[in-house]
């Protein structure tokens, strides 16, 4: 039996985060709508533009810092008491053995 290594090709294209401009989709998504909502609320262009871009800016540092950082945000509320060092307590763990 071999020892080699078994190499399996990967585009490059499987592996890049789907983006919109440099944004997560969802981020941008996110970005588009609230935009919209001001622009509607406040019957301002400018304020939805404004509050857009900023969102898109923030959306396009986020995806560039990590592309999964939505999903972490969002497991991360269920997760808390995991996560918080000041809430850690310790977790027993019992072994049953075989014999």
């Amino acid at each position: 039996m071999s020892n080699a290594r078994r190499v399996n090709m990967v585009h490059r294209s499987l592996s890049r985060p789907l983006t919109i401009l440099g944004a997560e989709r969802k981020l941008f998504f996110f970005a588009m709508c609230v935009g919209a909502g001001t622009f509607n609320l406040l019957d301002s262009l400018l304020g939805g533009l404004l509050i857009f871009f900023l969102l898109y800016f923030v959306a396009r540092w986020a995806t560039q810092t990590d592309p999964q950082i939505l999903r972490f945000l969002l497991t991360a509320a269920n997760l808390r008491t995991q996560y918080d060092p000041a809430k850690f307590s310790p977790v027993s763990i019992r072994r049953i053995s075989d014999a």
